[in-house]
This record gives structure tokens, sequence and C-alpha cells, in this order.
């Protein structure tokens, strides 16, 4: 075995041997209980999440499409300040993150929250669903989910284990391969990637605790996947993916929904 294999080799099984086991949030009433594998820290993740972020908000304010209606910023970011104090329920820390909370002029009928939470809501989605505060704050908990899970940086783990095996093939080949920076990848994890049925079903789940939490009625959740089906809103990123299918997901929905009412209802006490 020459050199660069070997090198390859051993690239391959450091990443995969550093990979820690680890549970990224409390299980909340909710119950998200699963443990996760990582490579790559959260550090670096928040770090290249917040580079991507700032480039991509630099593009849409150079394209005028950045924070240009204002009672659409006021709203998103209104319900983003009674959404984000709620984390504390799954971390403690997730309250004292950088959020920064932004909506872009698109038709496009989409949203995403970056690890370290940073946000981005699309005019599309207020606009062509009409949505009511309630079925925003389903969105928006959802998509904030997936940060306090650190679903991308799960899939970041997964795809430098993934490149680290190619790499071999590529040493024995005898040819290159160019990896995309950590940077690409926070923005390819977070709206380029779809997530898989069981990260889609972790973000529901704690999305309607964390509608409850902040005193959003979280039967929100089903009324907007009832317009997701009729929009024929399947398929796209995020929250709009597949998996699982409308169906399946409003019947989870409802079950988890019902068990977060009593939150909700001492909210409405108070």
């Amino acid at each position: 075995m020459n050199r660069r294999i070997i090198f390859a080799t051993l690239a391959a099984l450091l990443t995969l041997a550093g990979c820690q086991t680890v549970q990224t949030t409390g299980g909340g009433a909710v119950g998200v209980e699963r443990t996760q594998r990582m490579s790559i820290s959260s550090a670096q993740i928040n770090a290249a999440a917040e580079q991507s972020y700032a480039q991509t908000m630099q593009e849409a304010a150079a394209k005028g499409v950045l924070n240009r209606d204002p009672n659409a910023v006021n709203r998103v970011r209104a319900v983003a300040s009674r959404l984000i104090p709620a984390t504390a329920a799954f971390r403690a820390d997730a309250p004292g993150w950088r959020w920064e909370v932004n909506v872009l002029s698109s038709p496009e009928i989409n949203a995403w929250c970056m690890p370290g939470g940073k946000i981005a809501v699309y005019t599309g989605l207020l606009e062509k669903l009409a949505l009511s505060d309630e079925e925003l704050a389903a969105v928006m908990g959802h998509e904030i989910a997936h940060a306090l899970r650190e679903h991308g940086r799960e899939k970041a783990s997964q795809q430098a284990a993934q490149q680290a095996v190619i790499g071999i093939g590529a040493a024995v080949l005898g040819v290159g391969q160019g990896g995309a920076t950590l940077a690409n990848m926070a923005a390819q994890v977070t709206y380029g990637l779809p997530n898989s049925r069981e990260f889609e079903r972790e973000a529901d789940r704690m999305g309607v605790e964390l509608a409850a939490r902040a005193g959003f009625d979280p039967r929100a959740a089903i009324t907007l996947w009832q317009k997701m089906a009729q929009a024929g809103g399947g398929g796209g990123p995020g929250f709009l993916s597949t998996h699982p299918s409308a169906s399946d997901r409003i019947t989870d929905l409802q079950k988890y929904a019902a068990q977060v009412m009593p939150i909700y209802q001492s909210t409405q006490r108070r």
C-alpha cells in the first residue's frame, strides 16, 4: 500500500473514530430521546453557519430582497421573540444563542433555521398559504427544532464520514477529491439536502411543544399541513419534505398536539 493510500485510509478511520455519541437536547414533554453520532463540533458548525448566513443575507441585501416588507419582518420577529425563550425546555443554552431573524422577499414557500439560530422566512410562505400567527409559529418552531437537535451538524458529520471513505477510493484510483468548505456544507445541510424521516418527525414533535410553550395553539401545525397538502407543497426543502408523507405527518401531529395541549392551556391562564 503506497503512502497516499495509507494517509487516506487513516483520515477515514480518524473521522469515523472521532464520532462522539451525544444527546443534544432534553426530551421535553414529547419525549425526543434519540442519541446522535457527531464528528464535527458544535463550535465548528455554528461558526460555519454564521459565516454562510452572513453571506446569504449580504447577497439578499444586494438584490434588494432583504427585509423589504417591514410588516412581515415585525410579524416574523414577534413570533420568534416568543419561541426563543421556550427553547430552554429542550436545552438551557439555546435562549442565549446569537439568534438572527430575517425575511426574504421571494415567491418560494420556505423557511429555515441554520445551526446556532440563524433564521430566514420567505414571503411566499406567508402570502401563498395565508398563514395565521399560530401557523407561522408551527413552521418556525419546526425549523428551530432542527437547530436545537443539531440536525445540520449531524448531517455534516455523516457527510464528512462519507467523504473520508470516498477519499480512500480516490487515493486508490490516484485521483484528487475536492471537498466543500464547512461553510458551504452548513448551507447545504440547512436547505440543500432533504431531512430524513427521523429528523422531520423529531422537529415536528418538538415544534408543537415549542409553539405550545410560547402560547401558540399547537393544533395550528395540523391546519398548516392541511394547507400544505391542498397546495401540493410536498417535495420541497425543510418542512416541505415528503418524508414523512403529509397524511402520516398530520396523524402524528394530531397525537402530539393533543399531548402538549395542557402546556398551551396553562399559558392562557397566566
